[in-house]
């Protein structure tokens, strides 16, 4: 009994004597400091390009349909000018355009201008691409070049400005065509009648001339081959 007494209170002190010792804590892995995100070196131009290719990315998958492009024709367009006179101003605009880009820039303009006869100082050439510049690119392009006509036509222009001087000066005749110079509602309104029925008038004018050009060259073959039989023989 005294044995097992004392196996007790042994056992007792062991237990009071591991309580107050202290437990060593669980080691913890340090804290790294949280690094700042780098910030965007080009803001806007990073999401402008991202967005883009966002929607190039939906484009591809069938899920965006992509933007209709603007085919510009200017004989539906330009109405109130023939085809004649379109054509006559292509060829005037493709002449000046030096640079066979499509477009009429200031240095170009200024060209045109000098060989119109009345040169232009920088200021007054920038104003007159300013004018008629729907794009803001700075330069002119066939259908802008075409709205100067529109707008002399229509009297919109001033006098003295310079792009009524390249019209008048172009010698393109636009004061009596279409329907934007028209003085009362109901002659323009007769006028835009007739512009579908002249329109189709010149194009068989067109094919009857190309027809006549071909019998023409056919019949000068066969004249040459029969002065080429009697040769032979």
């Amino acid at each position: 009994m005294a044995s097992q007494e004392l196996a007790r209170k042994l056992q007792s002190r062991l237990a009071a004597t591991q309580e107050g010792e202290p437990r060593p804590e669980p080691e913890q892995s340090p804290v790294r400091p949280k690094q700042q995100e780098p910030e965007a070196a080009c803001g806007d131009s990073s999401s402008e390009l991202s967005a883009k290719l966002t929607r190039r990315l939906d484009i591809n998958e069938g899920s965006t349909a992509p933007r209709p492009t603007r085919v510009f024709n200017p004989y539906t367009e330009f109405k109130e000018f023939s085809r004649k006179q379109i054509k006559d101003m292509e060829a005037m605009f493709k002449r000046y355009d030096t640079g066979k880009d499509g477009f009429i820039d200031l240095m170009e303009l200024k060209l045109m201008m000098e060989k119109l006869g009345a040169p232009q100082t920088h200021l007054g050439l920038k104003n007159m691409i300013k004018e008629v510049d729907e794009d803001f690119d700075g330069k002119l392009s066939f259908r802008e070049f075409l709205l100067i006509f529109r707008r002399a036509a229509a009297g919109e222009l001033q006098e003295e400005s310079g792009l009524m001087t390249l019209a008048r000066l172009s010698e393109i005749n636009v004061s009596t065509e279409g329907v934007m110079g028209a003085k009362d509602f109901f002659e323009a309104k007769v006028q835009a009648l007739s512009v579908g029925s002249k329109f189709e008038a010149e194009i068989r004018e067109e094919k009857e001339e190309r027809k006549r050009q071909e019998v023409e060259k056919k019949q000068r073959q066969a004249a040459f081959k029969q002065l080429q039989s009697t040769f032979c023989s």
